[in-house]
C-alpha cells in the first residue's frame, strides 16, 4: 500500500489546444514523409482509486497516463504506431515507424479514412466532464461508510471483500488529414461494495456499485452499501431446483448483457467475418414485436454519449430496433466498405442504447411471470456468437404465484439467443444506468433451467 495521502491532481497537464498542436505536428510529419493520408489520436488521463476492507485502508492508487496513436496510409497500405512520449523527436519517430510499417503492408481496398462528407462539424457539448475534487481522506471516509452500511444490514454478514471509491478524468483529440480536429474531456466516478454473509448452509457473497459522470449523480455510499448487504443476505440458504423449462426474468443488473450480445452480433467486424448468428438480419424480425431499441448518442452526461465516433464521423439519433425488426447495423468505415454499406458512426461501438420499457415495474414482472426463475447472477462465458447458443451458470430466486420463494444456486440456464430475443414478453421500468446500454429487467417466456 502506498502511504501517500495528498489529494489527486485535479487538472490535466496539457490543454486541449496543446493536444491539438501535437496532433497537427504528427499530421504534418506524415505528409512530409509522403503519406497520402493520416489520422492521429492524442489522449491524457488521470485518476485515483481507494479501497477499504474491514475498516482498514487496503489500497490507494493514482494513475496518470498519456499517449499518441498514429495511423499512416500510402494509398491503401496502412501502418500504425504509438508512443507515450510527447517530445517532438518521439512524435516524429512514431510517425516514421507507422510509415515504415505501411510500406511493408499489403494494400487493403477497404482501408482509409472516413468519408469527409460524414465528419462532424461544430459538434455539441454533451456535458461529459465533471471532475471530482476528492481528497484521499474523503475517499477513504466514503469507502468506510459504504462498507459499514453493508455490514450493518445483518449480523450474518461475517466478512467483506471491501468497498472502493474511484474517480477518473480524461481528454483527447482526434485529427485526420481530411481537416477534422476535435475532441473533448470526460469524467467517470464510481462507488462499489462487496460483502460475504454466512449461515449454517454456507457462505454467499454479492455486491453493488454506482457509476456516473458527475459525483452528485452517484448513489450515496450508504445506499450502495445497504443494497450490497441486502443482496448478499437474501442469497443465504440457497437450494438447487429441478431441471425443467420455465420463464426466466433477467434482473436489470444482468439484462443489459442481453443487449450486449445483440450489439456484438450486428457489429461490422462480426458481420463481414461471418462470425455472427445475425447475418443478413437487416429488416428482419429478430426480437419480439414488443422490443424497441433506440440509439441516443447526444444525451447530456450519458455514459455512452459522443458527438462523433472514433473516426470523427457525426453520430445521430436512430431507432435501431422497431417492433422487434432490426433497422440498422453498427458500422465504422472499414466494416461498412467490407459490406458495401455506409458508416453508421459506430467506429468504437454503440452510443447510449435505450431499451424501451413495456410499462411494468419489478413487482408486476414477477406477477406476469407467475412461476419461474429470477436471475441475479450469471457465471462463465458460455455464449457462442456464431450460433447464438447460450448456456451460463447462474444463481437467483425461485418464484411462485408472482412471489419470491427462496434463493437458488448451482444451476445452468440455457437456450439460443434467437429464441430468447423472440421470447421477450416484457421489459421493466426499473432501469439501471451503469453504462452505454440502459434497460430494465427482461422477462423471457421460456428457457431450459438445469438443476437436480
Amino acid at each position: 500500500m502506498q502511504n501517500n495521502t495528498h489529494a489527486v491532481a485535479g487538472e490535466f497537464a496539457y490543454s486541449k489546444a496543446a493536444l491539438a498542436d501535437l496532433a497537427q505536428a504528427a499530421l504534418a510529419h506524415a505528409k512530409a514523409l509522403g503519406a497520402s493520408a493520416c489520422d492521429v489520436e492524442v489522449t491524457e488521463g488521470f485518476g485515483q482509486s481507494v479501497s477499504v476492507r474491514l475498516g482498514e485502508v487496503e489500497t490507494i492508487e493514482y494513475n496518470r497516463d498519456k499517449g499518441v496513436g498514429v495511423t499512416v496510409y500510402f494509398g491503401q497500405q496502412k501502418g500504425h504506431a504509438s508512443t507515450s512520449d510527447f517530445s517532438p523527436q518521439a512524435l516524429r519517430d512514431a510517425v516514421a515507424a507507422a510509415a515504415s510499417i505501411a510500406r511493408y503492408t499489403a494494400a487493403d481496398d477497404c482501408a482509409g479514412l472516413a468519408d469527409p462528407t460524414r465528419l462532424a462539424h461544430n459538434p455539441p457539448d454533451l456535458d461529459l466532464y465533471h471532475p471530482w475534487a476528492l481528497s484521499v481522506e474523503d475517499a477513504i471516509e466514503q469507502a468506510r461508510r459504504c462498507e459499514e452500511a453493508a455490514r450493518a444490514v445483518d449480523t450474518r454478514i461475517s466478512n467483506s471483500e471491501g468497498a472502493s471509491v474511484s474517480t477518473q478524468s480524461s481528454h483527447y483529440i482526434y485529427a485526420n488529414s481530411n481537416g477534422f480536429c476535435d475532441g473533448y474531456a470526460s469524467s467517470r466516478h464510481s462507488i462499489s461494495c462487496s460483502v460475504i454473509a454466512e449461515s449454517a448452509a454456507g457462505m454467499q457473497r454479492d455486491y453493488w456499485y454506482s457509476v456516473a459522470r458527475r459525483a452528485v449523480d452517484l448513489e450515496s455510499a450508504e445506499l450502495v452499501g445497504q443494497i450490497a448487504g441486502n443482496r448478499t443476505v437474501r442469497r443465504l440458504d440457497a437450494r438447487k431446483i429441478a431441471t425443467g423449462q420455465v420463464p426466466v426474468l433477467f434482473d436489470a443488473s444482468l439484462a443489459s448483457g442481453l443487449i450486449g450480445h445483440f450489439t456484438g452480433a450486428i457489429s461490422g467486424g462480426s458481420l463481414y467475418r461471418k462470425s455472427s448468428f445475425l447475418l443478413d438480419s437487416l429488416g428482419q424480425q429478430v426480437f419480439s414485436p414488443l422490443v424497441q431499441i433506440a440509439e441516443r448518442p447526444h444525451l447530456p452526461r450519458g455514459l455512452g454519449s459522443s458527438a462523433f465516433d472514433a473516426e470523427g464521423v457525426a453520430t445521430a439519433d436512430r431507432e435501431l430496433v422497431q417492433n422487434g425488426v432490426v433497422n440498422g447495423y453498427l458500422l465504422g468505415s472499414y466494416s461498412a466498405r467490407k459490406l458495401g454499406m455506409q458508416s453508421t458512426g459506430n467506429a468504437g461501438g454503440s452510443h447510449n442504447l435505450l431499451l424501451a420499457s413495456t410499462g411494468e415495474d419489478f413487482a408486476a414482472l414477477l406477477k406476469k411471470m407467475g412461476t419461474g426463475l429470477l436471475l441475479t447472477e450469471l457465471l462463465g462465458h458460455g455464449v457462442n456468437p456464431v450460433t447464438g447458443d447460450y448456456s451460463r451458470g447462474a444463481a437467483g430466486f425461485w418464484v411462485e404465484n408472482g412471489a419470491i420463494q427462496y434463493p437458488v444456486e448451482e444451476i445452468t440456464v440455457a437456450g439460443n439467443l434467437r429464441d430468447m430475443f423472440k421470447g421477450i414478453v416484457a421489459v421493466g421500468n426499473d432501469v439501471l444506468i451503469r453504462g452505454g446500454k440502459q434497460c430494465g429487467s427482461i422477462l423471457i417466456d421460456n428457457m431450459t433451467v438445469a438443476g437436480n
